[in-house]
């Protein structure tokens, strides 16, 4: 992996740009309204381009990170990581494990793992994983399946079973993220709530200065 910057702590706020929403917010324009808005992490996330287009992508997006500080993660795709140079990868329960992910990446590599159970989320807490993200916190649109929604309980569960920081997802707003962060999420990962806003940079700015 290359010399990317490192996070000691994940920020309130996670943005994912989701590759649907392209059309309204390409790569560039999408990554330098984030970094705008102060956001110094975000996740690339394309469940239905092909390698071939996500890598494209995901170079795209960080030729215009690299120079703004901002940290890309590269959902799913250890591969799409290593080869946009990526600073790391957020794993599925179905994907490359977490331990052959390190193996691949290396030590310096950010390495999330996605968990919607507390059992997964006490399993995750023992694997080389820099964070745990804990799913749905509420119900959202952008998976086609999900499991039942947490709510702040469910995440405070999590909680006490989980050391590392503990990243919260799942139909998340400006509204509804305190109730998470309270319960003891460390940092909200949110997808529709940005991508659809028609103003994403005010969005965000609001989204860090009220969590």
């Amino acid at each position: 992996m290359p010399n990317s910057p490192r996070l000691e702590t994940l920020p309130k706020l996670y943005p994912i740009l989701d590759a649907s929403f392209e059309k309204a917010w390409p790569a560039k324009a999408a990554v330098q309204a984030l970094a705008r808005a102060g956001c110094r992490i975000i996740q690339l996330r394309a469940k239905k381009l092909s390698g071939r287009a996500f890598h494209d992508w995901a170079c795209e997006a960080q030729e215009t990170a690299r120079p703004m500080g901002v940290i890309l993660i590269v959902n799913d795709r250890v591969d799409v990581a290593l080869t946009a140079r990526a600073a790391g990868v957020h794993l599925g329960q179905d994907d490359l494990s977490a331990m052959a992910a390190r193996r691949v990446l290396g030590d310096g590599a950010i390495i999330g793992l996605s968990t919607h159970t507390v059992e997964q989320a006490a399993a995750a807490e023992r694997l080389p994983v820099d964070y745990v993200a804990i799913g749905p916190a509420f119900p959202t649109v952008t998976k086609e399946k999900t499991d039942r929604p947490l709510g702040p309980e469910g995440i405070a569960r999590v909680r006490e079973v989980v050391g590392k920081p503990l990243v919260a997802i799942g139909g998340i707003t400006l509204e509804n993220g305190p109730s998470l962060l309270r319960a003891g999420a460390d940092s909200l990962a949110v997808i529709s709530a940005l991508m659809g806003a028609g103003e994403l940079t005010g969005t965000a700015r609001r989204m860090l200065e009220s969590w």
